[in-house]
C-alpha cells in the first residue's frame, strides 16, 4: 500500500482542511493545561474525524518516523498531551459520536466525547457512567482512558479502567486492532484491553470506546464537616472508610477552602483547618443511617461543625464547590499540581508532611483529596515572576512525591506521569519495572513514534540519554 511521504500528500489523503500548519492556529495545540514552558511547536496540527484519518496519519509517521502526538481535550493536568517540536499533534476533538444500546447497558464512545457528553447519553436511558473527574465538563473520554482517570465518586464505584469492555485501537505502523468487546465475561489472550488504560497515548490511538453503564445513582445525602485541625479530620477519614463505603468522601484544607470561598461567597468557615465532604447514595432509610454513623465519627474525631441534608441542591452545591477547588487555587498564583496517593492510612502522615514541606519551602501548597481512596491533589502555588519562589515550589514539588512514596504511596494516581513527573517515574517503579514498561513500549511501538517523552521515552531517546 503506497502512503503518504510528505505533508501535503498527506493532507490529500484527509478530509479538506483537516491538515494545519498556519503558525497562529498551531499556537492554541502547543500546551495543555500543565502549561508546559518548555512545549514545542507541532510541525503539524491534524484534526482528525475517523478511524480511517487515524490511520492515514499513522502510517505517513511511520514511513518518515515522524513523532505523533495524541490529543483530546487539551486537560491533561501533566503535561501528556504537550506539543513537541517537529511532531504531528494528532487532535481528536472532532471525534465525539456517543450511542448507547440500554439493552445491554452499554455505550459506545469517540475519544473526544466529554465525559459529560457520555453521561447525558447514559441518563435519557435511566442509566449512568460514574467516572467522573472534576473536570467533567471539558475533559475528553479518551483522555480518562489515557491516565485511568477516577474522578468523586471512585471510592464507591471505582475508576476508568473498572468501565472499559473494549477498544479499538490504531497501531503506529497504521493497522487497526479491537480489544475487547460487549462481553461481560472474556479472558481470551492476554488483558491487553487493561494494558491500553493508562498507557498515554505511547501504545496506541483509541478511536472507538465500549463502556459499562450501571443503573441511575440514587439521590444521594450529603454531609459536611469542618475540623479544627488537619489530624482530626484525616483520623475522621480513616474512621469513615474503615468501616463504610460511601458514594463520596472528600478533603480539602483551608487554603483550599479559603479559595473556594473567595469565588463562591457561600459561607464556607475560613477558620477550619480542614473540611470533609460526604456522600451516600444508599436508598433514603439507610442513606440516612449511614450518613448519622459519620456524623457521629466526625463528632468523635472532633469536628467543630457537621452539616447534613437530603435536599439535592444544597448537597450539589457542596460538590460544586469541590469541583470548583483547582480553578479557585490556580487564581492565586502559577501552580505545579500534585496528584499523589497513599494507603488510607497514611493520609494523615501524608497531609502533615505537606504541611511541613509548604512552611519549610516557604510555599503555598493547597491540599484536595478523594479523601476515600488516598488521592490527594497538593497544588504548590508560586509567583511566575520570582524566580527564587519558582525554585523553592520546584523542591516542594518533587519532595512530595518523595514522601508519598516513603509512605508506600505513588507519584500518580489518576492524572498520569505526562512529561512533568517522567524524571520521578524510574525511581519509583525500580530498574526491573521499568526495563519491563520498556519492553512493552517498544513491542507496541518499535520506531519509538507514539507520543515520545510522555511517560516512557523510546528506546532512541534511552539511547542518545545514556550517551
Amino acid at each position: 500500500m503506497n502512503h503518504a511521504t510528505t505533508l501535503d500528500e498527506l493532507a490529500q489523503r484527509l478530509p479538506s482542511g483537516a491538515l494545519i500548519t498556519d503558525p497562529v492556529k498551531l499556537e492554541a495545540y502547543r500546551r495543555d493545561r500543565a502549561e508546559d514552558p518548555d512545549a514545542g511547536t507541532p510541525l503539524a496540527v491534524v484534526r482528525v474525524t475517523c478511524t480511517a484519518d487515524v490511520q492515514e496519519v499513522m502510517r505517513f509517521a511511520s514511513a518518515t518516523r515522524t513523532p505523533v502526538i495524541p490529543r483530546g481535550a487539551g486537560s491533561s493536568l501533566s503535561g501528556g498531551s504537550t506539543a513537541v517540536d517537529g511532531a504531528i499533534t494528532l487532535s481528536l476533538e472532532q471525534m465525539r459520536e456517543v450511542t448507547v444500546d440500554p439493552a445491554t447497558r452499554i455505550a459506545t464512545a469517540q475519544p473526544g466525547a466529554f465525559n459529560f457528553e457520555v453521561k447525558d447519553a447514559a441518563a435519557e436511558h435511566g442509566l449512568w457512567y460514574p467516572p467522573d473527574p472534576a473536570s467533567y465538563t471539558f475533559c475528553s473520554i479518551g483522555g480518562n482512558i489515557a491516565t485511568n482517570a477516577g474522578g468523586l465518586c471512585c471510592v464507591k464505584y471505582g475508576v476508568t479502567v473498572d468501565y472499559v469492555m473494549g477498544l479499538e485501537v490504531v497501531l503506529a505502523d497504521g493497522r487497526v486492532v479491537n480489544l475487547g468487546g460487549p462481553r461481560i465475561k472474556d479472558v481470551a489472550g492476554l488483558p491487553l484491553t487493561k494494558l491500553f488504560v493508562g498507557s498515554e497515548g505511547t501504545l496506541g490511538i483509541i478511536t472507538e470506546i465500549t463502556l459499562r453503564l450501571i443503573p441511575a445513582q440514587r439521590r444521594p445525602q450529603t454531609l459536611v464537616a469542618t475540623f479544627p485541625t488537619l489530624a482530626s479530620a484525616t483520623a475522621a477519614v480513616l474512621a469513615i472508610t474503615s468501616t463504610m463505603r460511601p458514594s463520596m468522601l472528600e478533603f480539602m484544607d483551608a487554603p483550599t477552602i479559603n479559595a473556594v470561598e473567595d469565588e463562591t461567597k457561600m459561607g464556607l468557615d475560613r477558620e477550619a483547618a480542614a473540611m470533609v465532604i460526604v456522600q451516600s447514595d444508599e436508598p433514603a432509610e439507610h442513606a440516612g443511617v449511614e450518613i448519622a454513623e459519620v456524623t457521629r465519627l466526625c463528632e468523635e474525631a472532633g469536628a467543630t461543625e457537621v452539616f447534613s441534608t437530603d435536599d439535592p441542591d444544597d448537597g450539589e452545591a457542596f460538590v460544586a464547590a469541590r469541583r470548583l477547588a483547582i480553578p479557585a487555587v490556580e487564581k492565586k498564583g502559577t501552580i505545579l499540581l500534585e496528584d499523589v496517593g497513599v494507603p488510607i492510612p497514611a493520609l494523615g502522615d501524608l497531609v502533615d508532611g505537606i504541611a511541613e514541606i509548604s512552611t519549610r519551602h516557604d510555599v503555598i501548597v493547597a491540599v484536595l483529596a478523594h479523601a476515600g481512596d488516598g488521592n490527594t491533589h497538593p497544588l504548590v502555588v508560586f509567583d511566575p515572576t520570582d524566580e527564587a519562589a519558582r525554585e523553592r515550589a520546584h523542591l516542594a514539588y518533587g519532595e512530595i512525591m518523595d514522601l508519598a512514596v516513603g509512605l508506600g504511596g505513588t507519584i500518580t494516581g489518576e492524572h498520569g506521569v505526562g512529561r512533568l513527573k517522567r524524571p520521578w517515574l524510574a525511581g519509583y517503579l525500580g530498574d526491573d519495572v521499568m526495563d519491563l514498561n520498556h519492553r512493552v513500549k517498544d513491542a507496541f511501538d518499535p520506531l519509538g513514534i507514539l507520543n515520545p517523552g510522555a511517560m516512557l521515552l523510546s528506546a532512541e531517546q534511552r539511547a542518545s540519554a545514556d550517551g
